[in-house]
């Protein structure tokens, strides 16, 4: 299978730069994976969309200001390291620019702190040790949301690139489809007898790293950690058993629940559980757990999209994003909302 079969032209005005004015007044596709129908609302309408015992699963990872500068010790050449995820205290993955002036050894200055790159991984990724400042302290003072390099305007509100009910610090990028919802939203939703659980994905590059391959199949996704709760376990296994819907808002979602997927006497449950998954779902994937999904609009040739072309017929949803793109829906992580049913 071709990466370049999940390519389509985007017109450049249609990436959203801000966020929606309201959060729930953004707007929501509705793509019918059986038939290909596609309808719009408005995505407060999403609370018409749900049942009565539907168990509606979100990440309440919370976005870190992962993006840092300093310079090279002795220089005044300008470093920006991006963290990805702790290994152990002090000791962090990172992304850096430019990539060649940092090599094992090298040490990279900031204010009150320092780090030393003790490895390079031929991934690109930078094994880099902290002293100094506290790491956590460090972001907190001096880092940046690392916003996609599509979103040319820099964030003003952090708490606009957060989900109402982000909770666990740890990603480096937000889930977007759960940026449309509002406390008074879901607690509508809640009135209406939907369940709402939440759970982990902390997103990392295994989220938004391009795809470099030719072919679908040779790409492999980087490891992001997640944790599944014994409540959100029991919840999700009763609704299968009782065979309501579990509706997934955002891939991580989609992604943290199939990776944990096991048949139980017949049925598919969950289990609890906590670490790392690198699950990669493409079209030919058998969905386990999940029976809807409320996404954004995803990139071209991403392994997002890909996900999504998996979930429902690829030739329904590049429909649907032809609609989008012909009714000036907003695009990507600022942008409007598609719910698969």
């Amino acid at each position: 299978m071709l990466v370049s079969d999940f390519n389509y032209f985007l017109p450049k005005e249609l990436i959203a730069q801000v966020p929606a004015e309201k959060r729930d007044e953004s707007r929501l596709l509705m793509l019918n994976r059986k038939t290909g129908e596609v309808k719009e609302t408005i995505f407060k309408g999403i609370l018409d969309l749900l049942n009565a015992g539907d168990i509606l699963v979100l990440n309440e990872t919370r976005v870190i200001p992962a993006r840092i500068y300093g310079t090279l010790d002795g220089k005044n050449s300008k470093i920006e390291l991006l963290l990805l995820k702790e290994i152990e205290n002090n000791i962090w993955e990172a992304l850096s620019r430019p990539a060649r002036k940092l090599k094992p050894g090298t040490i990279v200055k900031f204010k009150e702190a320092q780090a030393q790159i003790i490895e390079s991984k031929e991934s690109g990724i930078r094994i880099v040790q902290f002293k100094g400042k506290n790491v956590k302290e460090l972001l907190s003072d001096q880092g940046e949301l690392a916003l996609p390099p599509y979103i040319t305007s820099r964030a003003t509100d952090i708490n606009r690139y957060q989900t109402v009910y982000a909770k666990m610090d740890g990603a480096i990028a937000a889930p977007t489809a759960g940026l449309h919802f509002t406390p008074e939203l879901i607690k509508e939703i809640e009135k209406k007898d939907i369940e709402v659980q939440k759970l982990t994905l902390h997103i990392g590059l295994g989220t938004f790293r391009p795809v470099m391959e030719k072919l679908v199949e040779n790409h492999k996704m980087y490891n992001e950690e997640f944790e599944v709760s014994e409540k959100v376990a029991e919840a999700v296994n009763k609704a299968k058993e009782e065979k309501r819907r579990v509706i997934a808002v955002g891939t991580t979602v989609v992604r943290t629940l199939e990776s944990q997927a096991f048949q139980n006497h017949g049925t598919w449950n969950i289990k609890a559980n906590q670490g790392m998954t690198d699950l990669y779902i493409y079209p030919g994937y058998n969905f386990k757990i999940v029976d809807a999904i409320l996404t954004n609009f995803h990139l071209p040739q991403s392994t997002l999209l890909m996900l999504v072309c998996a979930y429902a017929n690829r030739d329904y949803v590049f429909e649907a994003y032809d609609y989008a793109i012909r009714n000036n829906f907003r695009f990507y992580s600022f942008g409007d909302a598609m719910f698969i049913y």
